[in-house]
């Protein structure tokens, strides 16, 4: 696989340039500031370096690079999974205008830049004079040293994974150990609690008696209130309104005799309602119910 032609289009002071290249090894020569290193910079930017405006030729509106390279087999694979098609040659082009945007192409069809950066690596190795690029690259080390040494990185790799899953479990169980401790140390302070109270059974019962009391507190001294309320209320409360009816009823007994059991029953009603009602005053005066009790 080599660089077959390589040509710029008002690229830093060049206007056009179309050069191609035979197969086997080429070298381009020339004293400093020949312009050697232009050919370098264009192959770079088609590979997917940084685009910049500079790079355009004073009074053009845009550069135009491309290179073509013979048909490169080990990556068919590579075209196929990013949507291009394979031809006898591999052709990239970009283009730079002068906002320092950039579009390229692979065979014809619109890519990005890390699309050409990714190409790049896997075509061209650029040897500066202080550099081996590819040396840097973790990647192509290993490479090179597991080629030499003739290994397969997939043991390596299920290694690695079976690793990074036993360090998972690892971890999960460790957490889970540490929810157990804590569960166990709330519990045993509760039992500590209890056992410091240490009731008996009746005590027990009554202090869970105590607890649903409380508990409904304000619940059961709303109802007293108003169960009181309604029995004592002078507009229409329930010991006016019998106290009234068993007045009309006596008064007139003595003309009807039948009013008398009624009055009777009525009366005794009156007295149990009053009855009740003194109970609740008294429940109410001397209920120890406290809703703040339970946080104590």
């Amino acid at each position: 696989m080599s660089l077959k032609r390589i040509s710029l289009r008002d690229f830093v002071i060049v206007r056009e340039l179309e050069l191609d290249l035979d197969q086997g090894f080429s070298v381009l020569t020339g004293e400093t500031g020949a312009g050697k290193s232009i050919l370098i910079d264009a192959l770079q930017l088609v590979l997917g370096a940084r685009a910049e405006s500079s790079v355009i030729r004073e009074g053009a509106l845009r550069c135009e690079i491309s290179a073509e390279f013979d048909h490169p087999p080990h990556l068919d694979a590579w075209l196929d999974e990013a949507g291009f098609e394979s031809a006898e040659s591999l052709l990239l082009r970009r283009v730079i205008d002068t906002q320092g945007k950039s579009r390229a192409w692979i065979n014809g069809s619109a890519a990005t830049a890390a699309q050409l950066r990714e190409l790049g690596d896997a075509l061209v190795d650029i040897h500066g004079q202080h550099a081996w690029q590819s040396l840097t690259r973790p990647d192509s080390v290993r490479g090179l040293l597991d080629a030499y040494a003739g290994t397969s990185t997939a043991p390596l790799q299920a290694l690695w994974a079976a690793w990074r899953d036993a360090q998972r479990t690892l971890s999960d169980a460790l957490q889970a150990q540490d929810r157990l401790q804590q569960e166990r140390e709330r519990l045993s302070w509760q039992i500590g609690e209890v056992d410091k109270l240490a009731p008996g059974l009746e005590e027990w019962d009554e202090l869970n008696s105590q607890h649903t009391r409380l508990s409904h507190a304000r619940t059961l001294m709303e109802a007293a209130e108003s169960a009181l309320t309604h029995l004592q209320d002078d507009q229409g409360g329930v010991l006016r309104g019998l106290s009234r009816v068993v007045g009309q009823l006596q008064e007139h007994t003595a003309i009807e005799p039948a009013f008398a059991p009624v009055a009777e029953v009525l009366a005794s009603s009156l007295a149990q309602a009053e009855d009740a009602a003194h109970s609740l005053q008294t429940w109410l005066r001397r209920t120890d119910l406290d809703p703040d009790r339970l946080a104590s």
